[in-house]
């Protein structure tokens, strides 16, 4: 990713420059046109909904906090007293995070990333990267790199079945879509337009037996109201 195909970034730095930003436009071919209010992603930890506040809370030891955007989670976690080293493949968001005084802040792929981490933190449906459920193997292959000696992985994501299930807004899947919540999203900010990217929605069933497969163990640690969860990760033989 660069400064001219980073629309979230380049949201990012200009509500960190002014106090206000247009629209971050989000689109998808399977619903209508959404956005994400830039201001959500400079929230305080009293702002932060309330599965956010627990995955803060549990957060422990050198945590990686994957996808951290703004760096508000890096921030609350900073403010705790926390070794935080903060990634995002978006290079505004990386600066606008040094700015606002994140120690830590690197331009990194998740799964570029070396050393280990107590905790990993991946926040705001963070776990969505990893794209689809056929990339969750490479996904637990890097957990195991990477996750140090009795960690944990801290994650929320949303069951989107809810979307099917409903009768006013009944969405056929495309031609060879096989998982519903696998699906391909494209932002764009003013005239900045990002490429195409796969985000994963992951049902908590579905992510528990796919993590089982690969040696580890899921605690479902909150509920929130919009079929969403927060989910704790860890290696069965520690726990």
């Amino acid at each position: 990713m660069t400064k001219h195909n980073d629309p979230m970034g380049r949201a990012i730095a200009e509500f960190w420059m002014s106090g206000q930003a247009e629209r971050l436009r989000v689109f998808s071919p399977m619903f209508d046109e959404d956005e994400i209010p830039v201001a959500m992603l400079f929230r305080d930890g009293d702002h932060m909904p309330a599965i956010e506040r627990e995955a803060l809370r549990l957060a422990r030891g050198a945590t990686l906090d994957v996808g951290a955007g703004a760096g508000c989670h890096s921030l609350a976690l900073q403010a705790r007293g926390i070794d935080v080293t903060s990634i995002d493949i978006s290079p505004l968001a990386v600066e606008t995070m040094r700015q606002r005084g994140v120690r830590r802040a690197m331009e990194q792929d998740f799964y570029d990333v070396r050393g280990q981490y107590d905790t990993i933190l991946m926040l705001m449906n963070g776990i969505g990267i990893v794209g689809t459920l056929d990339c969750l193997p490479r996904f637990f292959d890097q957990l195991d790199r990477i996750l140090a000696p009795g960690g944990q992985l801290l994650c929320d994501s949303s069951d989107i079945c809810y979307v099917f299930e409903d009768e006013d807004s009944i969405i056929e899947l495309p031609l060879g879509q096989g998982y519903y919540g696998e699906l391909e999203y494209r932002m764009q900010y003013r005239d900045t337009i990002g490429e195409p990217f796969k985000w994963l929605y992951v049902d908590p069933d579905t992510l528990a037996e796919q993590a089982q497969r690969h040696g580890y163990r899921t605690e479902i640690i909150a509920r929130g109201e919009h079929y969403d969860y927060l989910a704790r990760i860890s290696p069965i033989a520690s726990s």
